[in-house]
């Protein structure tokens, strides 16, 4: 009997699911790998940050390669993170406060933030303040970044983490014989079905999190036009 009838032995439809749900999981992970970079890049050339660009390890774990993103984003969190605690400082706090209220003109809040960093880079460009108040004032960081942080350490964690990417191309029978390896058979099918469900969650978390950098990005490359 194939390790795939151990796993779904009423329903042979299913045997090529989890082949699936690893090729589906790389391709949102390398599409996340790109969104962060694209992210940095702007981060880095308009904001004055140094954030290290990343790239997928195909020789490492799934939980590797989520530590990799997770790590990239805890630091472009706490970079504008200080970014905002930049602004607090340098703004009288009337000033601060119309950065955050929704009744302000965006065109102002953004030449508040322009000058802002001027003073903090020396010469900003042009696109400076606009960048700043799009993630300032948007849930790109305190939300989004957040959620998809905790989705990566959850699939990280969970009994599929350990298996290595390059699995993908072996086929079904090499991925079920690697994951038999780590976890009792009757344990197998709850832990591919939750993983099911991890695997939903970080996939409209990264939707999110992909359309709201491609926000940013449009508006720079529409300034530099």
């Amino acid at each position: 009997m194939a390790l795939s009838d151990l796993l779904y032995p009423d329903n042979p439809k299913r045997r090529q699911e989890l082949i699936h749900l690893h090729q589906e999981l790389l391709d949102c992970m390398s599409t996340n790998f790109r969104a962060t970079n694209e992210l940095a890049g702007v981060l880095n050339e308009h904001l004055g940050c140094t954030i290290t660009h990343i790239q997928m390890r195909e020789s490492s774990t799934v939980k590797a390669n989520c530590d990799i993103i997770i790590q990239a984003m805890s630091e472009i969190q706490r970079q504008v993170q200080k970014i905002d605690s930049d602004m607090k400082e340098k703004l009288e706090p009337v000033l601060y406060q119309k950065l955050y209220d929704i009744k302000e003109p965006e065109l102002e809040k953004i030449a508040i933030a322009h000058k802002v960093f001027s003073i903090l880079l020396g010469e900003a460009t042009s696109t400076a303040g606009m960048v700043a108040i799009k993630l300032l004032g948007s849930n790109l960081i305190t939300l989004t970044v957040s959620k998809l942080v905790s989705l990566l350490a959850q699939i990280g964690a969970s009994v599929l983490g350990g298996i290595s990417i390059t699995i993908l191309g072996l086929g079904i029978e090499m991925i079920l014989h690697a994951i038999l390896g780590a976890v009792e058979k009757n344990q197998l099918l709850a832990a591919v079905r939750s993983y099911e469900k991890h695997l939903a969650e970080f996939k409209a978390a990264s939707e999110k999190y992909q359309r709201a950098i491609r926000e940013v990005t449009s508006l720079v490359r529409q300034q530099v036009q």
